[in-house]
């Protein structure tokens, strides 16, 4: 018999299965669940892109493109960023294509990151950043963010954090899972703290364009910033084409040109098919876009004021579509009100320790959902609430 304990890469055998899928599996297997786990958009893809998708088949315009990924595709995400964001990038050798933007953000890290080097994570963030920066032996340095502060990185959060050995600060704005955003005069603040050092910033802006009342800023935009900054983004959630598996990075050429490698050898290229479709994402769904924005802004209000009224303590997330609710009230880990949740009410949602320890005492909602399924889950949780309602109160 193999011994696969020790054939198996001790680095991946101390990695934790994801939180969120933990309790999505759990529901699946229930009958009669409201699951508001996974950040999965209700909305179809825009029939333009499913249409463009189709013609592409239909043209036998199948083989493999560029690693980089399409030329067109590239061109069109470049000038997308430029009149959407102001950002400036070059599509021949400082974009690349993905699968998804998970992939873009492994390449990043696995482009920069050496054994022993501390990559500061901003927390509660999502859950891929940690065990990557792991697999490439560097170290994780969570940044926890509070409540008061809305969950944005502080200047004073940040330089507190900094050592000789700091190489890039994960930075996940509009953040999942909090909702939290941070605006121009936030990322000021924080590029006041970077300038004068050699730490590169990963930035990933995968919600940008789901933001409430407030246009998104990239970090990338900020005087001296550009030059440092790592652009990940993709089409799962803005255009809902999370199957399509899709996303893309923008970097200076000397990093670009490094991740290209490792994607050339990993991956090859993205899929044909989702480029095709891609591109009529970026050129015609502006409105598509704001539609979907405007349908979760209602439901986001809807739940504000929902978990308010019941006594879970909830800020306004001004990005994303995630609530973050304090449930310390009910005197119960993150853990044991979402397992009990499930089990007592049928309702899925996510411990708030899943994306790091400063996310203990709350968990995540999202609000990808329809407004009928949500405000069905909204009256289980309040009874839910009102049977285990304790005198804790959620720290500010």
């Amino acid at each position: 018999m193999l011994n696969y304990d020790t054939l198996l890469s001790d680095q991946v055998k101390k990695m934790k299965p994801s939180g969120i899928r933990k309790f999505f599996d759990l529901a699946a297997m229930m009958e009669g669940v409201i699951s508001l786990g996974v950040g999965e958009p209700d909305f179809q893809t825009p029939w333009t892109v499913r249409k463009a998708a189709v013609d592409s088949l239909e043209r036998k315009r199948m083989v493999y493109t560029a690693n980089s990924g399409m030329a067109d595709l590239r061109k069109e995400i470049c000038h997308y960023l430029n009149r959407k964001y102001h950002l400036t990038y070059h599509p021949e050798n400082e974009t690349l294509v993905t699968v998804g933007g998970s992939e873009a953000i492994d390449l990043a890290i696995r482009a920069t990151v050496n054994p022993g080097d501390e990559v500061l994570i901003v927390e509660p963030s999502f859950v891929c950043y940690k065990p990557i920066v792991e697999l490439m032996h560097g170290v994780a340095v969570p940044i926890s963010t509070k409540l008061k502060n809305k969950f944005k990185l502080t200047p004073e959060e940040l330089r507190s954090h900094i050592t000789e050995r700091t190489k890039m600060l994960i930075l996940p704005y509009p953040n999942n899972p909090t909702g939290g955003i941070m605006t121009r005069e936030d990322l000021e603040a924080i590029a006041e703290v970077l300038r004068d050092t050699n730490i590169l910033v990963l930035s990933d802006e995968i919600y940008s364009e789901l933001t409430y009342g407030r246009k998104h800023v990239s970090i990338a935009e900020i005087d001296g910033m550009w030059e440092r900054t790592i652009y990940v983004s993709g089409f799962s959630k803005a255009f809902a084409m999370t199957g399509w598996r899709l996303g893309y990075v923008c970097a200076p050429e000397p990093i670009a040109k490094q991740m290209l490698k490792i994607h050339q050898y990993a991956i090859m290229s993205a899929p044909t098919l989702s480029q095709y479709a891609a591109i009529v994402a970026l050129r015609e769904c502006d409105q598509e876009v704001q539609k979907m924005v405007d349908e979760y802004n209602r439901r986001r209000r809807m739940l504000v004021d929902g978990f308010n009224r019941i006594g879970l303590t909830c800020f306004n997330p001004e990005g994303a579509f995630y609530m973050f609710p304090c449930i310390r009230s009910t005197g119960m880990t993150s853990e044991e009100f979402c397992e009990t949740l499930l089990q007592e009410e049928k309702v899925a949602v996510v411990p708030g320790n899943a994306f790091g320890e400063s996310g203990e005492g709350f968990v995540r909602v999202s609000y990808a959902y329809s407004l009928k399924h949500l405000q069905e889950a909204l009256v289980r949780i309040e009874r839910f609430v009102q049977r285990h309602q304790g005198e804790n109160q959620c720290e500010q």
